[in-house]
């Protein structure tokens, strides 16, 4: 069977009423996290299935889209689901929020996953990140025939100050985004956050057919002469524009095969 990570746009912003022709074309990101606790209630699944069944359809109805659904593999607060949710502004995404507010399907469904007994999940937050201009949407992965699950990485980057971040934005913009597609790394959103913890920082995804593919590519990556040269530009070491690097694991939900249409 072909599994997919990421459940497609159900419609396009034009057709829900959303953006148009003077529309940002930068992507806002959700990153939205639900924190779960390995409990008698089976938070996990109950909150899956929650998810599949009603959640991602209504934000596709309003327009969102494309979303990813995943499960922590090795992370830190595990475990946790993680929803990546692509809109095309902050007013589409308003206006995409009243929309899944009004929508009698979805609150009918809200409300009997509020009423089962004991704890469907512990808590939810989320951060909104605006995608970079040389990547201003998500990048679906391909799915080519039968694979088995990949593991995407999930990496963020904080920087002393906004001049610094902005050089290091300006550095994966100017070539080491391409060197990462050139490796096969393969790119999901890079975004600049504008709402979450530990600002001024950056995170971006990549996905991977599995750990070793990952251990593989990062090698090469690190040997690679055109990386090397450009981290040897005057300003642009790590120690001069970035001040912490963090990463954590996530595989996508199989459910997303049966929600993609």
């Amino acid at each position: 069977m072909t599994r997919r990570a990421f459940v497609p746009l159900a419609a396009s912003a034009a057709a829900a009423g959303l953006g148009g022709a003077d529309a940002p074309k930068n992507a806002i990101l959700e990153l939205r996290y639900i924190r779960l606790r390995n409990s008698a209630e089976n938070q996990r699944q109950r909150s899956a299935d929650f998810l599949q069944r009603s959640a991602v359809p209504a934000l596709q109805r309003a327009g969102a889209g494309p979303i990813g659904v995943f499960a922590s593999a090795v992370a830190p607060e595990t475990p946790f689901l993680m929803m990546l949710v692509s809109y095309p502004s902050l007013a589409a995404m308003e206006q995409i929020q009243d929309k899944v507010s009004a929508d009698r399907e979805y609150q009918k469904a809200l409300e009997s996953f509020n009423a089962q007994p004991g704890l469907s999940y512990e808590r939810m937050e989320s951060m909104l990140l605006r995608a970079f201009d040389a990547m201003p949407q998500v990048a679906v992965p391909p799915v080519e025939g039968p694979r088995a699950r990949r593991l995407f990485e999930v990496r963020m980057y904080e920087s002393n100050n906004s001049s610094t971040l902005a050089r290091k934005i300006k550095m994966f913009e100017s070539g080491e985004i391409a060197i990462f597609k050139r490796l096969g790394m393969q790119p999901v959103f890079f975004g600049r956050m504008i709402v979450g913890p530990k600002m001024p920082n950056l995170v971006y995804m990549l996905a991977f057919d599995d750990m070793a593919a990952r251990e593989k590519a990062w090698r090469a990556f690190g040997g690679d002469p055109e990386w090397k040269k450009l981290r040897e530009t005057p300003g642009c070491s790590d120690a001069e524009i970035v001040s912490n690097i963090s990463n954590f694991f996530i595989t996508p939900l199989l459910f997303c095969q049966s929600c993609s249409g």
